[in-house]
């Protein structure tokens, strides 16, 4: 998918599946989405949303912590914007910081191996 929107629309759909797989892991008590597949949709669109508009401000206007830490910084910018998708969409609920880091790290992970899986062989 090489259009603006269908980008958009594969960031969205990998922002709902990782949403719901760090759900799965870490359990209820820890993130929680109420309404479940209804939910997890909009929560995705959402995440996918403040990761298109908002996450490109925030790497700029935090560049030299992320450039100091070699991209560390990275992982705690990814929680904000789990922690920002929760407080907009009530129900998705994150229980702290902590959690959110990792839930980060789970949306991060799967949104590399469909990146992998997206692109195949084209590397060869």
């Amino acid at each position: 998918m090489k259009t603006a929107k269908g980008r958009f629309v594969v960031r969205w759909f990998v922002s709902s599946f990782g949403l719901w797989i760090a759900s799965e892991l870490l359990g209820s008590e820890s993130i929680s989405i109420q309404g479940q597949f209804g939910a997890i949709i909009v929560s995705g669109l959402i995440l996918a949303l403040a990761n298109t508009f908002i996450r490109p401000m925030v790497v700029f206007l935090t560049l030299p912590a992320v450039l100091l830490s070699l991209g560390i910084f990275m992982v705690f910018i990814n929680a904000l914007m789990v922690l920002l998708a929760a407080w907009l969409y009530e129900p998705l609920e994150v229980s702290g910081f902590g959690i959110a880091v990792i839930a980060g790290m789970i949306i991060g992970l799967v949104n590399w191996l469909v990146s992998v899986l997206l692109e195949g062989d084209s590397n060869r």
